[in-house]
Formats: structure tokens, C-alpha cells, sequence
């Protein structure tokens, strides 16, 4: 990736949490059940310790190209590559049972069931014997790494799980938290996961956990588009279009991620990805992509409770909002973050397909109780972006808006006209056949239930 101007981001120190000063009791459980959960854990120092660990990844892969070789490979890094290693070779001996599902083969709980009786031995294993009493308090986000074995799905959430495991490592200085091995940690580190990962998706037919369907994002990752538009993030060789230009090639994990989607997706790209497609036509910058991803995904995997309900809190990532915290309550790294406005995210105006243009206030996402978001107070820098070198500055970042706002036609909107008789109300009109009618989705959500959803209409929608 030739030309990159880099343009420093300052980032905090991420804290390093002495093993004796741990509560080896406080395992980590379920704790987020309603809605209000979900904002009490935004005040939390692991809500924030998350936040600054994903910058700091992504800072560290800008202008770098996979496949990625370091000279000198990190062995912590090494070890635990090493680790889904070895869970890749069980996939191999415990082939796929010859059932009827289309979703779901019960050769993936057997899987599961080999993880759960030796996860702990695999820690033991991988780390040093100063730190095996954490074994308790970090075991739980391996175990949900990997999906469900209950409903034998995978989505957001378990990626998310993963990355708290890396936090977790990381917050007992196992991976140091410098830039030579966070750039290792993504570059390499995480690209093996992904890769483990699809192929428990491909050999056991796991279902996408909590699918928004042609309105999400990605079926079953998100931090491959933040951390793939990070490495492209201060280059201008390649636009933001270039997507559109099948096949990319392997150089970034943006590129690897939608090479993904057309394996297992057929028909046009606009229809089954119009998120991804509707940030290729209307966003110009490579910038604007990246702080997007990181509003949206706060927004939609971190701030939705059916996502993270099933992500298990405590130890390390203490559950400590034992009271309703006001902003000046909030911790070291939340009070140096100067509170800023709720912005839209940068392609949710774009009128590519015909989209209806949205004002900016409609995609702001209320919230119960005050919080400092994690993804903005870093301080803005300049940076060259786009073939005529004109100077970009990235502010400051915050929530954004629900992920399914009308992006463009696709096979659903253009065969069954709307009509709106009331606020916020859209009946459909009586299909030309019975044939025709689509007029609901029955959505798995990621708890393994179904909601009903109407179809994107062309007015905003706050609901998520």
C-alpha cells in the first residue's frame, strides 16, 4: 500500500490490572437482562477499558497490508494462535453428522462440548503459572467465542467475546499492549480467528445470531470492517468504491470480509449487502468509514441488549455500577473524554439507489441516562485523504443511528409499494398476488428468538 500519510492519533495507556488485586470470586456471569442493564454497563471501567483496547488495535494496522509477517513474532501472540490451532484440528475430528437441517448440525455441540471440558487446561496450558488463578475469570469469554452450542448460531456478540478474552489477556500484561504486538494481535492474531471461525460457520452450518438481514451490516463479524478501514484508513490510492470491483484481493480485512459474503451469497450485491453498498457509493473517505463503523458498531452490537445479553461480565471486567452514576462519577478514562453530540453516521444521508435523505437528528440514538461513548474524545487529527490530497480532520466521534435505515430498492421495497396513513404508521398495499406478498421477515434474533419486522419504509426509523 503505497502513498499512506499517517496522521497520529494520541490514545490513552491501557491500565494493566495486577493479578493480586483481583476478586478471584467475582467470576464473570450474565448480568445484562433489560435495556437499562445495557446502560449501566456503558459506565463501567470494562465498557471503557473495551473501548480504548479496540482504538488502540486499530491505530496500530493503519497503512498495513496483509498477509502481515512480523520479524519478530510476539510469543504470547504465537501461544495463542497456537491455541486455535488446536481447536481447528478438532473440527477435523469431529466431522458434521449427516442430518436434514439447514441451519445447525448437532456435530457442533459435540464441538462445544469438548471446549467447555477443556478450556481450562487449554489456558493452563498457554498461560505462565503467575497468572493460572485468572484462569476462572477469563475461561468464560473463550467458552462463548465460538457461538452457541445451545442454538448453534454465531454473531456479533461471540466475536465480541473474543475480543474481551484478547482485553482480558491484555489487562494482565499476557499481550503487551504496545503497538509492534497489537498490530500482530490483529493482523495475525485475529485473521486466524476469522478464519477458524468461517469454517465452523461452513462445516457445521451454524445460523446467523440476531441477523438484521439485508439491512446489517455483516450476517456474522464486525470488527473485520472496522479494523480492515483502519488499514486503509491514510492511504488515496484506493477509493472507498473500489469494493465494487469484484474480486479484491486478500490485502485488508474489509477486502477479505466482503470476498466472504460473495462465497456464501448469491445475487446482487446491492440487495443482499446494501449496508456495505451504500457506504461505497456514498461515503468518498476512508476516514468517514472508519469512525462510522466505530459509532455504528457501539450502536448496534454493543448497545443492543439481545446482542450482549449473553456476554458474560465480572472480574476483569468488573460489574461495578453498584449506584446510578452521574458523568462525574465515571472513571479516570471517561472524565479525560469531553462529552460531544450524537452525529449521524457519515453514509446515513447518502442517496445512492434512489434513498431518501434523512435529516441527521432522526439517526440519533436516545439514551436513558447520561454516558461518555467510548469511540469519541480522541484528539482530532489531519489527514491527507483522496486522490486530490485535500485535508480531512477527523472529529471526534459518538453513537449513531439504527443500522436498517433506508439505504436503497431492493427486491422486497420495489415489488411492494407503501403507503403511510398516520405517523408512524405503514400499511402495505394488497399484493398483485399471493405469490408476491413478503410483506414481513421473521428475524432470528441473537438470543435465539424471532421477531417480526416490518420492512425499511422510506421514512427514519428509530427502533434498531
Amino acid at each position: 500500500m503505497a502513498t499512506t500519510t499517517r496522521g497520529l492519533v494520541t490514545l490513552p495507556a491501557l491500565r494493566e490490572v495486577p493479578i493480586i488485586s483481583l476478586d478471584l470470586a467475582d467470576t464473570p456471569i450474565l448480568r445484562i437482562k433489560t435495556d437499562e442493564d445495557v446502560d449501566l454497563w456503558k459506565h463501567t471501567r470494562g465498557y471503557q477499558d473495551y473501548g480504548l483496547f479496540l482504538r488502540r488495535l486499530a491505530e496500530s494496522v493503519v497503512g498495513y497490508e496483509l498477509p502481515y509477517n512480523d520479524p519478530e513474532p510476539d510469543q504470547s501472540v504465537t501461544r495463542v494462535i497456537e491455541l486455535l490451532d488446536k481447536l481447528n484440528v478438532w473440527i477435523d475430528e469431529i466431522p458434521p453428522l449427516p442430518t436434514p437441517q439447514r441451519f445447525g448440525n448437532l456435530a457442533f455441540r459435540t464441538w462445544g462440548k469438548r471446549l467447555e471440558t477443556e478450556c481450562d487446561s487449554l489456558l493452563h496450558d498457554l498461560l505462565p503459572p503467575s497468572l493460572h488463578a485468572s484462569i476462572p475469570l477469563i475461561s468464560p469469554y473463550l467458552l462463548t467465542s465460538f457461538g452457541s452450542f445451545t442454538r448453534m448460531d454465531y454473531g456479533t456478540g461471540h466475536e465480541t467475546s473474543f475480543a474481551l478474552f484478547l482485553l482480558c489477556l491484555t489487562l494482565l500484561r499476557y499481550l503487551s499492549p504496545e503497538p509492534r504486538v497489537e498490530r500482530q494481535v490483529v493482523l495475525c492474531l485475529y485473521v486466524r480467528y476469522l478464519r477458524l471461525c468461517w469454517r465452523l460457520q461452513d462445516v457445521y452450518k451454524l445460523e446467523p445470531a440476531g441477523s438484521h438481514g439485508v439491512w446489517g451490516l455483516d450476517d456474522y463479524c464486525f470488527l473485520s470492517y472496522i479494523f480492515g478501514s483502519a488499514q486503509l484508513r491514510d492511504q488515496a490510492e484506493i477509493p472507498v468504491s473500489a469494493v465494487l470491483h469484484h474480486p479484491l484481493p486478500s490485502t485488508n480485512l474489509y477486502f477479505m470480509s466482503i470476498m466472504r459474503i460473495l462465497e456464501v451469497k448469491s445475487g446482487p450485491f446491492h440487495e443482499h449487502s446494501s449496508q456495505l453498498y451504500s457506504i461505497a457509493t456514498g461515503v468518498q473517505h476512508w476516514t468517514k468509514v472508519h469512525s462510522g463503523l466505530f459509532k455504528m458498531y457501539e450502536a448496534e452490537v454493543l448497545g443492543k441488549r439481545v446482542v450482549v445479553q449473553h456476554i458474560p461480565l465480572g472480574g476483569l471486567l468488573e460489574w461495578d455500577v453498584k449506584q446510578h452514576r452521574s458523568p462525574s462519577s465515571l472513571t479516570s478514562f471517561q472524565s479525560a473524554i469531553p462529552p460531544v453530540a450524537a452525529t449521524a453516521a457519515p453514509w446515513a444521508s447518502s442517496t445512492a439507489h434512489g434513498a431518501c435523505t434523512p435529516s441527521p437528528a432522526s439517526f440519533v440514538v436516545p439514551s436513558r441516562m447520561p454516558s461518555a461513548s467510548f469511540t469519541s474524545g480522541f484528539a482530532p487529527t489531519h489527514h491527507s485523504i483522496g486522490s486530490r490530497g485535500r485535508g480531512h480532520r477527523l472529529s471526534p466521534v459518538g453513537p449513531i443511528g439504527p443500522a436498517r435505515a433506508p439505504l436503497g430498492p431492493t427486491a422486497s421495497t420495489v415489488l411492494h409499494p407503501k403507503m403511510r396513513t398516520g405517523p408512524g404508521v405503514i400499511r402495505m398495499q394488497p399484493p398483485l398476488s399471493p405469490s408476491s406478498s413478503h410483506g414481513h421477515t421473521d428475524t432470528p434474533t441473537e438470543g435465539g428468538e424471532h421477531e417480526l419486522e416490518e420492512p425499511p419504509s422510506s421514512a427514519p426509523s428509530e427502533s434498531g
